[in-house]
């Protein structure tokens, strides 16, 4: 499943939802990013276990990583009823799967470092919601038991504020994963994914009348320079 091909489940009728919006970019059409877009082949793919009350919100960021980093999709988050495509991708003998979030001492035993293993793609599944949904996903998520869990290590203050965030070091769902890429050692992937999202962060500030637009050309021209670097390889 993807955010364009996602059933609606109810009438989106929140703050803005009278706006004219980009079906894509979900953005309203005088801020629309798609021209932006681009995609990579990173060193990884993401997978994005969304809940569903994410999954139509204009200012959710999983899109951006299914926007930039080749082959990463969204998975709808169900704690009893998980896609059974999902299940059978876990069981991929081709995949290297490891479950993003905080290092904690009762699944200590869960924790692990990223090692390259020849011959597997990793794949880092995010847990796509706000923070007390990603807490209640991963205690409820049985049959992801089995996967390894990994520690984004990062010095990252998140510059995400379209949301109230409980902490500095909560990052958003783009940010975690361009955190992960530059971990792994794929800088020039993390920087596209970083540049898109300063982009979007600008856009939708502008869309809201929250704060004039800010001159752009510096974040364009970083982004045109990181697709030229990721596209060379």
């Amino acid at each position: 499943m993807s955010f364009l091909s996602a059933p609606p489940r109810k009438p989106f009728v929140a703050r803005g939802s009278r706006i004219t919006r980009c079906e894509r970019c979900l953005l309203p059409h005088l801020r629309c990013i798609c021209e932006y877009r681009v995609e990579v082949e990173a060193q990884a793919r993401f997978w994005l276990l969304t809940h569903r009350n994410e999954i139509y919100k204009p200012t959710n960021t999983g899109r951006l990583i299914l926007d930039t980093i080749a082959r990463s999709r969204t998975f709808a988050w169900s704690r009893t009823e998980p896609e059974p495509d999902l299940l059978e991708q876990l069981a991929n003998p081709g995949l290297d799967p490891y479950l993003v979030f905080p290092a904690a001492p009762d699944y200590d035993q869960r924790m692990v470092e990223f090692e390259p293993k020849p011959g597997r793609e990793p794949v880092f599944i995010i847990l796509d919601g706000t923070w007390r949904q990603a807490r209640r996903m991963f205690r409820h998520s049985r049959y992801l038991d089995q996967v390894p869990v990994i520690e984004p290590r990062t010095q990252r203050q998140t510059r995400y504020d379209l949301r109230t965030q409980a902490q500095d070091h909560h990052l958003c769902t783009c940010e975690v994963a361009a955190a992960l890429l530059e971990q792994i050692g794929d800088g020039h992937s993390a920087e596209v994914l970083d540049a898109y999202f300063e982009v979007f962060n600008e856009y939708y500030h502008a869309s809201r009348r929250t704060r004039p637009m800010n001159d752009l050309a510096a974040p364009k021209q970083r982004l045109a320079e990181a697709r030229v670097q990721a596209l060379a390889g």
